[in-house]
């Protein structure tokens, strides 16, 4: 687990704020309120009753009740990590698409007594009915896109087609995401970390299809773009290249990148590539 958490402290780490140009966004489309608000920022809200339930939200200037809504979710091996991790990935988010609320969510840690599944995908519907409870307070629409690293972009891929009952999702992004968790790649291996990682679900062939976004991918599903490393020690190639397949042959509009120095995250030009794409993505499709 730990080593999921270095590799991604080194992807995060990299400098998402520097990585594009401030290039003006288009903004949202407005309502004219009363008064223009300002920027505010919300921190630690509360969802749930656990420590772990809580969520960070970055409100636009002149925000109505047509604003996207983009969350972000962390990686860790469903084990670990925080919202903190993803804060310079946060920042340059705003930066680049300062029309957007932006929310960075905690949930609920896997250990020996919990699985990640459901439990993780439920915090997830937390968050988005909470939203969705006070969206007149914050002043932010119904629309949303998910970014999630790692277990984070494996439980966005999962919550986007197999949860988002009411079609909200228009935009999905997973950046070196497990897709399936059946891959002889991973029932196969004798690496123990991976075993330990995959294994969080139980061993039974039904739950883990059911849990993989592979399998739960529909050819309504929102457009998405995916990332992923060709040396990536804990991700194998097979994971991105099945849905990237599927997702062709259902015809859902998606972006596909394998980076062949890559591992479970990059820097330098590779990180710059992944910067601008996911922008552009971001603005045409959420």
């Amino acid at each position: 687990m730990k080593l999921v958490t270095n590799f991604l402290v080194l992807f995060i780490a990299a400098g998402w704020i520097t990585a594009c140009s401030s290039d003006d966004s288009p903004k949202e489309p407005v309502q004219t309120p009363t008064e223009a608000l300002k920027v505010e920022n919300v921190l630690d809200v509360s969802y749930g009753d656990s420590a772990d339930q809580v969520y960070d939200i970055y409100l636009p200037a002149d925000r109505t009740l047509q604003t996207k809504v983009l969350i972000l979710i962390h990686g860790g091996g469903w084990t670990s990590g925080d919202k903190a991790d993803m804060n310079e990935f946060k920042d340059f988010l705003r930066d680049q698409l300062p029309g957007i609320a932006v929310v960075n969510i905690n949930y609920r840690l896997a250990d020996e007594n919990n699985p990640p599944y459901p439990m993780q995908t439920d915090d997830i519907t937390d968050v988005v009915n909470d939203l969705k409870q006070n969206r007149e307070e914050y002043q932010i629409g119904t629309d949303l896109g998910f970014v999630g690293i790692s277990a984070g972009g494996h439980l966005s891929l999962l919550w986007s087609y197999a949860l988002d009952t009411v079609k909200n999702v228009k935009m999905v992004c997973s950046i070196v995401g497990p897709t399936n968790l059946l891959d002889e790649a991973y029932q196969n291996t004798t690496n123990e970390n991976l075993k330990d990682l995959i294994f969080q679900f139980g061993a039974d062939a039904e739950v883990l299809k059911s849990v993989s976004p592979l399998y739960k991918v529909k050819s309504t599903s929102p457009p998405t773009i995916l990332f992923y490393g060709a040396q990536d020690p804990l991700i194998p190639n097979s994971q991105g290249i099945a849905l990237n397949d599927k997702l062709k042959e259902l015809n859902v509009i998606h972006e596909f990148t394998l980076y062949p120095n890559g591992g479970h995250g990059w820097i330098g030009l590779d990180l710059l590539d992944t910067s601008i794409k996911l922008k552009a993505f971001i603005e045409t499709h959420l």
